[in-house]
C-alpha cells in the first residue's frame, strides 16, 4: 500500500513505503511550515521507532527547528510536553492501533493537536513540491533530550481526579498495555492511586502480543486474569495510550463506547458543561449528558476536530466512542491514562461494580465495519444513500451521516488506513445490522464494494 496522509498525519509500512527519506520529507515540511521553533518528539515502542525519530529530527533539524527528544512516551504524553514546554509544535512517532509492520509520523500544532485540514493541506503542499527551508551550516537546529514526560503525565492526571478517594477503593485492577507506550507511566499511576495492578503486556519493547487494536476479538486473556485475580476492572490500552477500554469485574468485555460515557459521568457530577464528541460516537453519551441537562456537540471525526468543538462552545470533557477520553484541563487529545482516573473515581463514589454502572446506562447495539472502497465514488455512494433513506436526516460534515427513527447510520472514508468504515446503532442488535447490511447493500451496487 501507498502512505496515506491525512490530518491524522502520516502512516505506512515500514521498509516498502515509510523509509527513512520519506520522514524526513514529512518532517521537513512540517518544519518549514512552522519556520522553526522548539519541537517536541516522541513515539511508542514499536521497534521501527528509533529509526523514524532519528529521520524525523534530521529534517527538522535541517529547517532551524529546536529538537526537544522524549524518547518513548505516549501520544498525550508528547501533547502535554507541547504546552509545557511552550513549543510551537510535535511530532508523535505512532501508527496508533496499526499492527506492527505499520509506523506513522503524527503532526501536533503548538495547541497539543493535529493542524487542521487547510493546515495539513499546506504541509503536503509543501512536501509535494519539497519546498523545504533547509537552513545552512550556522543555523540548523539546536537539539536536547527531556525524559520528564512520564511524570508530568502522572502528576497532570492526579491533579484532576479525587486521589485521596480512589485510594480509599482498594481497588484491584488487570493492565493490559501491549508492550506499547503506556507500560511506563499507567503501572505507576495505578501505583501512586494505591490500585493493586497485576500487569499484562507491560514490557515497552513494541513487539505486540496480540492485535494491538483494543477489540474484544483481541482481549479474550485479559478477560481471563480479570476473573483469575478477581479484580475490580480490566484496562487495555493501545499502543500509544491514547484509547483506553475496559473488562468489568466478572471478566465481560463492556464495549469501547462506555469509555467516554463513564469519563462523562463522572466529569459531569462536579462539572457540568457541554460535552463534544464526533459522529460516530454511541448515544450512550446523550444519554449521561441528559441526565445532567447539558448539551452533546457532535464534530467531524478526529481528536482535533472534536477538540476545536470543545474549545468553541467551552466543554468540560468531550471524545471519541472508540476509548478515546478528552479532558482539557490535562491535554486536549484522547489520553488513556485519564480515562482510568476517572473510571476509578467514578468506581469509588458511586460504590457500585463497574457491571452495575455499565448495566444502568441504556443499552444500544452498535455494529462496525470496513470495506475497502475508491475514494473517488463516495460522492456517488453518498447520493445514493439519501435516495435509500430519503426519510433520514442527513449530516455531510464528515462522510455521511443519517439520522432515522430507528435509529442512526454514518459512512466515512478513513483518516488512517484505504477502507470505507460502516457505522450503525440502534436499540437492539437486528435492527442496528438491517442499517448496516442496506448501507453495504449500497455500495455493492454503486461501485461493488
Amino acid at each position: 500500500m501507498a502512505i496515506i496522509a491525512s490530518v491524522s498525519g502520516v502512516r505506512g509500512v515500514i521498509g516498502t513505503d515509510l523509509t527513512p527519506q520519506a520522514a524526513v520529507e514529512f518532517a521537513s515540511a512540517f518544519g518549514t511550515w512552522l519556520g522553526g521553533g522548539r519541537v517536541v518528539v516522541g513515539g511508542d515502542t514499536r521497534p521501527s521507532g528509533q529509526m523514524l525519530r532519528q529521520a524525523v529530527e534530521a529534517g527538522l533539524l535541517a529547517c532551524g527547528c529546536d529538537v526537544v527528544d522524549l524518547g518513548i512516551v505516549s501520544t498525550p504524553g508528547v501533547a502535554l510536553m507541547v504546552k509545557q514546554l511552550a513549543a510551537r509544535g510535535g511530532i508523535v512517532i505512532t501508527a496508533s492501533h496499526n499492527p506492527i509492520e505499520y509506523n506513522g509520523i503524527k503532526f501536533l500544532t503548538d495547541r497539543g493537536w493535529a493542524p487542521p485540514p487547510a493546515d495539513a493541506e499546506k504541509i503536503f503542499a509543501i512536501h509535494a513540491k519539497k519546498a523545504f527551508a533547509y537552513k545552512d551550516s550556522l543555523h540548523g537546529g539546536g537539539f536536547t533530550e527531556d525524559d520528564s514526560t512520564h511524570q508530568r503525565h502522572i502528576e497532570a492526571v492526579l491533579g484532576v481526579v479525587d486521589a485521596q478517594k480512589i485510594r480509599a477503593g482498594g481497588f484491584r485492577a488487570v493492565l493490559d498495555a501491549v508492550n506499547g507506550a503506556g507500560s511506563i507511566a499507567t503501572p505507576i499511576l495505578l501505583e501512586k492511586l494505591h490500585c493493586r495492578a497485576t500487569l499484562m503486556n507491560c514490557e515497552p519493547t513494541g513487539l505486540f502480543p496480540h492485535e494491538p487494536e483494543p477489540i474484544a476479538e483481541h482481549l479474550h486473556d485479559l478477560c481471563a486474569k480479570v476473573r483469575e485475580a478477581d479484580a475490580d476492572v480490566g484496562f487495555a490500552l493501545d499502543p500509544d495510550a491514547d484509547r483506553l477500554v475496559l473488562v468489568d469485574q466478572t471478566g465481560r468485555f463492556i464495549g469501547e463506547e462506555y469509555t467516554l460515557a463513564l469519563a462523562v459521568w463522572q466529569v459531569l457530577k462536579t462539572r457540568p458543561g457541554p460535552v463534544a464528541t464526533n459522529l460516530s460516537t454511541s448515544r450512550l453519551v446523550d444519554a449521561v449528558a441528559g441526565r445532567f441537562g447539558v448539551p452533546v456537540v457532535r464534530a467531524p471525526v478526529g481528536e482535533a476536530n472534536v477538540a476545536a468543538a470543545m474549545l468553541e462552545h467551552q466543554c468540560t470533557i468531550g471524545g471519541e466512542g472508540n476509548g478515546g477520553v478528552i479532558d482539557p484541563r490535562v491535554v486536549t487529545v484522547r489520553d488513556g491514562l485519564v480515562g482510568i482516573g476517572h473510571v476509578l473515581q467514578l468506581l469509588a463514589e458511586e460504590k457500585a461494580p463497574l457491571s452495575t454502572l455499565a448495566g444502568s446506562l441504556p443499552t444500544y447495539a452498535m455494529i462496525k465495519r470496513k470495506a475497502a472502497l475508491r475514494r473517488e465514488r463516495l460522492d456517488d455512494v453518498y447520493k445514493s444513500m439519501k435516495q435509500r433513506f430519503a426519510a433520514g436526516r442527513f449530516n455531510d460534515s464528515d462522510g455521511l451521516r443519517i439520522d432515522l427513527p430507528e435509529g442512526w447510520l454514518h459512512i466515512r472514508p478513513s483518516n488512517t488506513e484505504p477502507i470505507v468504515r460502516i457505522f450503525s446503532e440502534a436499540g437492539d442488535a437486528a435492527a442496528a445490522s438491517r442499517l448496516a447490511d442496506a448501507a453495504a447493500e449500497v455500495l455493492r451496487q454503486v461501485c461493488g464494494a
